[in-house]
């Protein structure tokens, strides 16, 4: 011990208490996917606090010169079986009653026990210490020592913060209106039962005014269920703004919702409001479900979910290389689902999982911090096959089981899913997210560090012709973007069940009608060619400004492919905005096939004979003896727009164009020019250098800056983003993930530097690299949504492996027996080899 302590002396200076604000990672290994409950356990540096798994603990050691390491191993506690449970496979799962996570009542969520083992390891020689050899040690060792593993186990864990321990959807808050609620002295008593819609007899979720005692049926469900809306009417037509849902009155409460604050609420006086109408809440028995459990039931619902999880049929576990499951750390299944896909396409094998030893050996001394590193870690977890492997099951004693499980220990992403979403106002929270945008999102990411070298986006890069046709001069215009996806357009008109859709609707009528629960509601069945068709058809024009005319007029604009990638990933356009502006999702199922030929849909280019459009700028928007000064912009609309999401620059043309006059005109032209190639981009009027709001002195936040250029961006760029969004982080990095383009030319390397001193020794960028070839494809992947939103619900992909269809849905990786080919939301195509 003598030895020992000889050694814990002399490497005294590198052993650190942490401080507030020091990151410890004592959950996850920096490297891999290691952590205190696998084998050998997580070695924690004692210097830099970086977390290591036995594998990758001597490779820091011999790099760093760093020798003291602290060992921390947790083993599963063995789970006595409930004297309810068969003994045999899952224990029974509590039926949820509340719409909640790791709460009483709530969903369940993994809760496991493990007895946890602690020690100090000296390397390279590997000497144990554990806290009893710290008595006989001097007095200084023993002291720094003993603070040391005492801060690291009582730090939080960087991961800490990113996982969902408990959250509750239940929790309301107390109504404005309530306190001063004034009620009718109307003389109406309402009895204990018997209640009926006052307009349209309905017997069924029922909500009475509390202000005047009005009974009234509520809202109409996505699904055509609920009631028809005359409650919500009713507080339209009086103001009175709350009501309580009958039927869910009981001792304990009820649902009370505000129609004024658009949300569920508390009513302190609850007890007072019900009895001015004779109502007494301790005689009261529960006879309707509540909000809450009607909420849990949808999420629980017979339905795409059981068909897109393929939950009627009995799965078979998969287990192997290319065969691993993620877990869900909160709403994170659209990221999962997307990084499954991504790591099935062989440039992102190649460029970060076949090359792994080389990426870790010049991985930063904060790996954890690189994006580089820690993509190649996912991708390595994801296809090694090392932790696809059967989840213990804590009821089981002994190792055998009778049959597998369908959860894997599989790999929890925290620390990617912490640096891919940090600065971002949406993919940094715990929140459900578009697939989509973040298939988007990351791609811009993976361009933004791949400047030099190798690039797996490529893989889906191609290019767009656009062919405008001005209709009274017939002259057309030609150009070319780059785009990762195809968006397809749902054509609800082309459904091939239209007389099945009719009736139905004629039923729901006669149902809302007579009172009677209205029936289920047909999917609508759409031809994939439709699609196709509504994609490439022209789109007419009708304020287009003709060079060749010198006025506005009418064109036609074509859409087709300039080239074909190598991978082609398709869109079905689900959401829409209903004519309230409110998100919904279109129910429908269309015939996706499994090989596609796009050939005819290549664009050809000039053709002979035809005339181009001349290339002259469009008159200025004010007459010549007016001095051009920046517009006035209505901020409170600009501001309108930002908060449903869409980019800045976006808004204040907007509400420019539309000449202010309101939030209806410019979310009017918002929809109309979303698919604008300049859509995002500055608004610059004639004779302005720049665009409006922007001043080049304008000073920017140093902590902001930091932020962004931690991001993988150069100062530069940073500061161009935070003057082009009035300094504000979140707009900042909206801004800059728009206009990936423009800032080309501020080339970055993957540390985030300018990739030159000078602007000078710059060589101009070359324009987007793009790969060729045959327009046939053949179906590999898809992702599908169960739900409402895309900010709600549950992801899901099936890919093709060794021409078996492959469910992944977090954790559980089964052989697929049916994958719902018709009603996925993003496909993935491969090119057929020629």
């Amino acid at each position: 011990m003598a030895e020992v302590s000889e050694v814990l002396m002399s490497v005294l200076s590198t052993i650190r208490v942490p401080r507030p604000g020091d990151r410890v990672h004592k959950d996850e290994c920096a490297l891999s996917f290691a952590s205190p409950e696998s084998e050998g356990g997580l070695y924690v540096c004692m210097n830099s606090f970086l977390g290591f798994g036995s594998q990758y603990v001597d490779r820091h050691h011999k790099r760093t010169g760093q020798r003291a390491y602290l060992q921390i191993t947790r083993t599963r506690k063995t789970q006595k079986e409930d004297d309810n449970n068969s003994g045999s496979g899952d224990p029974p799962k509590k039926k949820p009653t509340r719409l909640a996570i790791g709460i009483e009542g709530g969903f369940d969520v993994e809760q496991e026990q493990y007895e946890e083992e602690v020690k100090v390891v000296l390397f390279p020689g590997r000497q144990e210490v554990v806290s009893d050899d710290l008595a006989s040690m001097p007095d200084v060792v023993r002291e720094r020592v003993s603070l040391s593993m005492a801060g690291v186990m009582a730090a939080d864990s960087v991961s800490h913060a990113l996982q969902v321990q408990q959250w509750d959807g239940e929790v309301r808050q107390e109504s404005r209106h309530a306190p001063e609620l004034k009620q009718l002295d109307n003389g109406l008593k309402i009895p204990p039962s018997g209640w009926r819609c006052e307009i349209c007899d309905l017997q069924e979720n029922l909500w009475m005014n509390l202000t005047d005692g009005k009974i009234n049926c509520g809202r109409r469900y996505f699904d055509g269920t609920g009631g028809n809306n005359h409650a919500l009417q009713h507080f339209q037509e009086t103001g009175y703004p709350l009501a309580v849902k009958l039927g869910t009155i009981t001792p304990d409460g009820a649902d009370v919702y505000s129609y004024d604050e658009d949300d569920m609420v508390l009513d302190s006086k609850l007890p007072e409001h019900l009895s001015h109408f004779g109502i007494n809440m301790m005689n009261m028995e529960k006879t309707e479900r509540t909000m809450t459990e009607l909420e849990i039931a949808v999420n629980q619902r017979v339905g795409e979910w059981e068909v897109i999880q393929e939950s009627g049929a009995t799965l078979r576990p998969l287990w192997g290389p290319g065969l691993t499951g993620m877990k869900n750390l909160g709403n994170s299944c659209y990221l999962n689902s997307v990084m499954q896909v991504l790591f099935t396409v062989p440039d992102f094998q190649t460029k970060y999982v076949s090359n792994i030893d080389k990426i870790l050996d010049e991985a930063p001394s904060d790996p954890t911090q690189d994006f580089k590193t820690q993509v190649a870690k996912l991708g390595y977890g994801l296809l090694s096959g090392e932790y696809s492997k059967p989840a213990p099951d804590p009821s089981d004693e002994s190792s055998s089981s009778s049959e597998p499980r369908g959860d894997q220990v599989g790999i929890a992403a925290r620390m990617f899913k912490a640096l891919v979403g940090r600065g971002h106002p949406e993919f940094s929270t715990n929140r459900q997210q578009d697939a989509q945008e973040f298939l988007l999102y990351f791609i811009n990411m993976v361009e933004r560090n791949c400047r030099s070298g190798m690039n797996p986006s490529e893989a889906f890069r191609f290019l767009v012709e656009e062919r405008i046709v001005c209709q009274q001069s017939q002259k057309a215009k030609y150009t070319q973007r780059v785009d990762y996806m195809v968006q397809l357009p749902v054509p609800m008109d082309q459904a091939t069940n239209t007389e099945e859709l009719q009736e139905a609707e004629r039923l729901r009528e006669e149902a809302e009608s007579s009172g009677a629960p209205p029936p289920p509601v047909p999917r609508a069945c759409i031809p994939f060619s439709a699609c196709l068709a509504a994609w490439s058809e022209p789109e007419t024009l009708t304020d287009f400004w003709s060079s060749a005319v010198q006025a506005k007029t009418t064109a036609t604009k074509t859409t087709r492919f300039a080239s074909f990638p190598d991978h082609l990933v398709i869109q079905v356009k689900k959401f829409t905005f209903g004519l309230d502006w409110v998100p919904k999702k279109l129910d429908v199922s269309i015939d996706v096939p499994d090989t596609l030929d796009l050939g005819a849909l290549r664009g050809t280019g000039q053709q002979p004979g035809e005339e181009l459009l001349p290339e002259v700028a469009p008159p200025p928007l004010m007459t010549p003896d007016v001095e051009v000064k920046a517009p006035v912009l209505d901020d409170s609309t600009v501001s309108q727009l930002c908060e449903m999401g869409f980019p800045l620059e976006a808004c204040r043309k907007a509400v420019y164009y539309t000449g202010n006059i309101g939030i209806d005109a410019a979310m009017n032209w918002v929809m109309g020019h979303m698919e604008d190639p300049d859509f995002s981009a500055p608004l610059v009027l004639p004779g302005c250098s720049s665009a409006p709001g922007t001043t080049p002195t304008e000073s920017v936040s140093e902590e902001h800056l930091a932020t962004i250029v931690s991001m993988g961006f150069s100062r530069e760029q940073a500061t161009k983003a935070l003057r082009a969004t009035s300094n504000v982080l979140e707009r900042a990095v909206d801004w800059i993930f728009s206009h990936l383009d423009d800032l080309e030319s501020m080339e970055v390397s993957e540390g985030g530097r300018s990739a030159g001193d000078s602007e000078g020794t710059r060589e101009p960028p070359p324009g987007p690299r793009v790969r060729d070839g045959q327009g046939k494809y053949e179906l590999f992947a898809l992702i599908s949504h169960m739900g409402t939103s895309t900010m709600c619900g549950h992801y899901v992909c099936h890919i093709k492996k060794d021409q078996q269809w492959v469910i992944f849905n977090d954790q559980k990786v089964c052989a697929s027996e049916k994958p719902p080919k018709d009603l996925g939301y993003l496909y993935f195509y491969r090119r057929v080899a020629e």
